[in-house]
């Protein structure tokens, strides 16, 4: 009699019973295979850019601070050599006219830099699998990293934008805040999504040095942050118009002074920021593909 109540009250491993206990209503957990998570991850997408954004921050004067004093030396280096407040460049001093394409120069040249070290730490510390691991899709982990990155570059842009204003002969005005808010996300947007295939590609950080310094820098600088480009050859201004650098810090420029390269009129700038939203969408795809096929990930 014993024997029968003890098996009737736990049931055998190889009971009927016994294999229902994961289907039964009010169990914790689901059966076998089937996703505990549905939809989209909230938590593990904000878990994921506060972990992004908490790295940075803790050596804030390296990423955020130090930028801007570089930044403030450019303006100071480029002002005094070409005749401080004596040079008028589109009709305002020079220094006013460089303050928004520094601005931006260094907004995108961090945003790669934060987004460009975040899965290339990973590979060569090993610690790879603490991303690839948690129940975040593919699209999630891009914009985890991708969100942290332009969190980044506003926070560089502040920290920069306040440096100029130490700068006497500079004088910051919002002509078009939307195209200030505008080119500013979608130039934070695209250096990021190019530093997180950069993270993905490289094996080492001479790797993503080599990027930086052949690739982001040159564009950086040759895209019109420091003269505008009817000064260059027919040559090179068709040269500069090739590169997407050169509309997003003409763009930016335009929100501050109400004229750029690329025109002085709201319709004319219209046409560089849907370029810049279909840029973005292309490279943003080109990023989501890498990611879900695992190049140079999961190996």
């Amino acid at each position: 009699m014993v024997d029968q109540v003890q098996t009737e009250a736990a049931p055998g491993v190889g009971s009927p019973d016994f294999l229902d206990t994961n289907t039964r209503p009010g169990h914790r957990f689901p059966p076998k295979g089937q996703p505990t998570i549905t939809g989209f991850n909230r938590i593990g997408l904000w878990t994921l850019y506060m972990k992004e954004v908490r790295r940075f921050l803790k050596v804030q004067t390296q990423t955020v601070w130090a930028p801007a004093v570089t930044t403030l030396l450019f303006l100071i280096i480029f002002t005094v050599a070409m005749g401080r407040g004596s040079r008028v460049v589109l009709g305002v001093p020079f220094s006013t006219f460089v303050a928004p394409g520094l601005i931006m120069m260094g907004m995108m040249q961090n945003a790669f830099a934060n987004s460009g070290f975040s899965l290339l730490a990973g590979k060569i510390q090993g610690t790879i699998i603490d991303l690839l691991m948690p129940p975040l899709s593919n699209a999630e982990l891009m914009i985890g990293i991708v969100a942290a990155a332009v969190t980044r570059a506003l926070m560089v842009g502040g920290a920069v934008a306040l440096a100029m204003l130490l700068w006497p002969d500079v004088q910051l005005t919002a002509a078009h805040p939307w195209a200030i808010a505008w080119f500013g996300l979608m130039g934070s947007v695209m250096l990021a999504i190019m530093g997180l295939i950069t993270s993905m590609w490289a094996e080492k950080f001479d790797h993503n040095a080599a990027v930086t310094n052949f690739v982001i820098a040159p564009l950086s600088l040759l895209s019109g942050t420091f003269y505008v480009i009817d000064n260059l050859s027919p040559l090179f201004q068709t040269i500069s118009r090739f590169n997407p650098f050169f509309y997003m810090i003409s763009g930016f420029r335009f929100g501050f002074l109400g004229r750029s390269d690329i025109g002085n009129t709201n319709e004319a700038v219209l046409g560089a920021a849907v370029g810049a939203l279909v840029l973005n969408l292309l490279l943003g795809l080109v990023c989501y593909r890498l990611l879900k096929s695992g190049w140079k990930l999961k190996s």
